[in-house]
């Protein structure tokens, strides 16, 4: 018997590293000019991107159930067991789908060791937790240490990011729109993070450099051993500027080990183009 992980695609990883690391995931769905895409396996993030400076308005729904369900029975029917790391519940519906399937599933699979954790992560954030999984069981670490380090991890993952246009985000309820429209109108940038799964402005600037420089401001004063970390930075179709933020990071804390991404077809549906989001830990996880 072995264990098995599960992610779905708003963790922003590259298809190949699922292929490498023998991870599965389950696909959020985007929809986009009366076309229903599946995201990762039918469309493409650099599609998104495009379509949306071209004008369009994409919009996302979770994981279909039934996919979702015979993912989950894939793995039962070999007997192993399985966790799945799913996106954050306060920003989709389908850490709680996946649960109503798990019950499911159980009805049939009265033995399926499934263990569901809702990282309150999102893109790469959620991303570097399904990462560090992996390592962990490259250790063979018995699924009870997995699910405890899993957790561990997604409860000290930092998530700093930026987006060009605020409006993304309102129109997906992600946040306010008084504040987007008060950012479109002075021409502010803001920088957000993520609070129990929430996406929440903290800071308002002018100009790309000096958000840039804050975002490094607030890794230094936030993270711990930043050096011996693998640090995630994921870009709506702008891979200069997350080389620049890359570079930044090398000078200032000697990081050597990166993960870049471009921000997946569902996630950037509500980010929007240009957006800047960097992920660390700010906590040693031993």
């Amino acid at each position: 018997m072995s264990i098995r992980i599960l992610t779905d695609s708003a963790s922003d990883l590259s298809l190949s590293f699922f292929n490498e690391s023998n991870v599965a995931f389950i696909p959020l769905r985007v929809h986009l000019n009366d076309t229903e895409y599946l995201d990762l396996q039918t469309i493409n993030p650099s599609d998104v991107h495009k379509a949306i400076r071209n004008g369009a308005m994409p919009k996302t729904s979770q994981a279909a159930p039934a996919t979702m369900y015979e993912a989950f029975e894939e793995v039962a029917k070999t007997g192993d067991d399985c966790v799945y790391i799913a996106f954050s519940s306060q920003l989709s519906g389908t850490y709680q789908t996946a649960v109503m399937m798990k019950n499911e599933l159980l009805e049939k699979y009265p033995d399926f060791n499934l263990e569901i954790i809702d990282t309150k992560c999102a893109s790469l954030g959620q991303g570097l937790v399904v990462h560090y999984a992996v390592q962990l069981l490259l250790k063979n670490a018995s699924f009870e240490e997995l699910i405890g380090k899993i957790k561990q991890y997604a409860a000290h993952m930092e998530h700093i990011f930026t987006v060009d246009d605020l409006d993304f985000l309102a129109q997906g309820g992600r946040v306010s729109k008084a504040s987007a429209f008060l950012g479109g109108l002075l021409n502010i940038k803001p920088i957000l993070h993520v609070e129990d799964g929430k996406l929440v402005p903290i800071e308002k600037l002018r100009g790309r450099k000096k958000v840039l420089k804050r975002m490094v401001d607030i890794m230094e004063e936030r993270g711990k051993n930043l050096k011996n970390q693998t640090i995630a930075i994921s870009h709506g179709d702008d891979e200069e500027t997350a080389l620049q933020l890359k570079g930044m990071i090398e000078e200032r804390f000697g990081c050597t080990s990166f993960m870049i991404n471009m921000i997946g077809a569902a996630v950037g549906s509500h980010a929007g183009p240009g957006t800047i989001a960097l992920f660390f830990l700010n906590k040693d996880i031993e």
